[in-house]
């Protein structure tokens, strides 16, 4: 038995939300993802939440067959618990970094950006690297921002 490595795509990264509602939210509104699955899972007490962008070579494919998608995980009652905060993985000790959302226009977007409110960790004028971004959704994971240049 034999198996295609040429077929292999990364399809998704899971983060875990503390309230579904917020994080739809932003990545709807703030950086245009679709929702393209939900499940719920009453039993087990959390919900599953896939988010992409809608583009030509996504049309017509099933979830699992599609590239980059977004997985936000709820589980059911977090949203009500104060203290509530899940590990981001970019406190002092490090360890996991980012996802990256490429935009047509990085002073563009980052100016959309603080109309919404949304929190930067880094704006293009920060520091060394004038051509990236970073926001923080609801929960504190960290979004890179660059600009796509291949429309430029």
């Amino acid at each position: 038995m034999t198996t295609d490595l040429s077929t292999y795509r990364l399809n998704h990264t899971m983060y875990r939300v503390k309230d579904p509602k917020a994080s739809l939210k932003f990545y709807s509104e703030v950086l245009g993802m679709s929702t393209i699955d939900t499940i719920h899972n009453k039993e087990a007490r959390f919900s599953l939440y896939f988010l992409g962008y809608n583009d030509p070579a996504s049309e017509g494919l099933v979830r699992r067959a599609r590239q980059g998608i977004l997985e936000l995980t709820h589980n059911h009652g977090t949203e009500d618990d104060e203290g509530f905060a899940y590990n981001t993985g970019n406190g002092s000790s490090g360890g996991y970094g980012h996802i990256c959302v490429s935009v047509d226009n990085l002073q563009e977007a980052c100016a959309r950006f603080d109309k919404l409110g949304v929190r930067f960790v880094k704006r293009p004028e920060d520091g060394v690297l004038k051509f990236i971004a970073f926001i923080a959704d609801p929960d504190g994971y960290l979004i890179e921002i660059i600009e796509n240049t291949m429309n430029n």
